[in-house]
């Protein structure tokens, strides 16, 4: 089953960047005057491009082969076997052997979000203390456990770690890691740079 995590957050407004350049496009297409609306054309074209690459593209991708890490310019796929460590700072940083790291673009955990998570963490061993709080159950306070004093990273860092840890428990042999470039983030790069020439170039 395939799992994918990314930032809600810059995914989602990342497509409204998209909805509104899509908009002034075809503004600017409609009511077009030459240079000027080239280079607003240029400008679009490439904080869009910009967008894509850092907002809407980078994911961290769960399949029953490996895990597939989607960064702004490479995709990397990892056979789960050949996961040997993960660890968790600011983004996950996945061993592979041989001195390779792949380092997930997403999801990231900032300083803000791990104070939170932390000060999370102190509220569930608290809570109980005082008669008048509401009683968990116990599927309750298992989740608020497991989830106490950790940040999403943290959780989609354990889940990749678990998944190697049964694949060699299943004497999964490990695989070669492939790495292929982004071509639909060098794609769009390309229109930019073209809207760019073109922005220059018209009289």
């Amino acid at each position: 089953m395939k799992q994918v995590f990314r930032s809600r957050t810059a995914f989602v407004l990342g497509w409204v960047w998209v909805a509104f350049v899509a908009f002034n496009v075809w503004d600017l297409t409609a009511r077009y005057n030459g240079k000027a609306s080239m280079v607003a054309l240029a400008v679009l074209g490439v904080l869009t491009a910009l967008v894509y690459v850092v907002a809407i593209r980078p994911a961290t991708v769960f399949t029953e082969e490996g895990l597939v890490g989607r960064n702004p310019l490479r995709t990397t796929v990892v056979p789960w076997a050949s996961v040997r460590e993960v660890t968790v700072s600011h983004s996950i940083n996945v061993d592979h052997g041989e001195d390779r790291v792949l380092r997930l673009w997403t999801p990231m955990s900032s300083a803000r979000e791990r104070a939170r998570a932390q000060r999370r963490g102190q509220a569930v061993k608290q809570r109980g203390k005082f008669k008048t709080e509401p009683t968990l159950t116990k599927g309750e306070q298992a989740a608020a456990q497991a989830l106490s004093g950790k940040t999403h990273a943290d959780w989609v860092g354990e889940q990749i770690g678990e998944r190697a840890d049964k694949a060699r428990i299943r004497n999964e042999e490990p695989g070669p890691v492939r790495a292929t470039w982004a071509y639909d983030s060098l794609a769009i790069g390309v229109v930019a740079l073209v809207l760019v020439v073109a922005a220059i170039l018209v009289p």
